[in-house]
């Protein structure tokens, strides 16, 4: 049975930083693509950044770039995302997804950015 375990959310002031982790268990997580997606109110879901099995390839949206960096741990089953400089346009509800042999996605946590 897949579990994901979101944690980190919360409120922040602009300029501010958080760590969001998303632990899962039930499947192999080395063999996973793991990826933090975001969903403002009233937006579409967006990729925000992905990072391959081994960790050395990432990928990020232009609008985090140079202030989000995503990692992963597989020892511990958990990837990471490294939140700086936060912004008022980066309150969501963020989502892990886990991709391989499956699709799957975590519960979401939700950042809130505001003074």
């Amino acid at each position: 049975q897949v579990q994901f375990v979101e944690s980190g959310g919360g409120l922040v002031q602009p300029g501010g930083s958080l760590r969001l982790s998303c632990a899962v268990s039930g499947f192999t997580f080395r063999n996973y693509v793991m990826t933090w997606y975001r969903q403002a109110p009233g937006k579409e879901r967006e990729l925000v950044a992905t990072i391959m099995n081994d960790g050395q390839i990432t990928i990020y949206a232009d609008s985090v770039k140079g202030r989000f960096t995503i990692s992963r741990d597989n020892s511990k089953n958990t990837v990471y995302l490294q939140m700086n400089s936060l912004k008022p346009e980066d309150t969501a509800v963020y989502y892990c997804r886990a991709r391989g042999r499956n699709d799957a996605w975590g519960q979401g946590t939700q950042v809130t950015v505001s003074s």
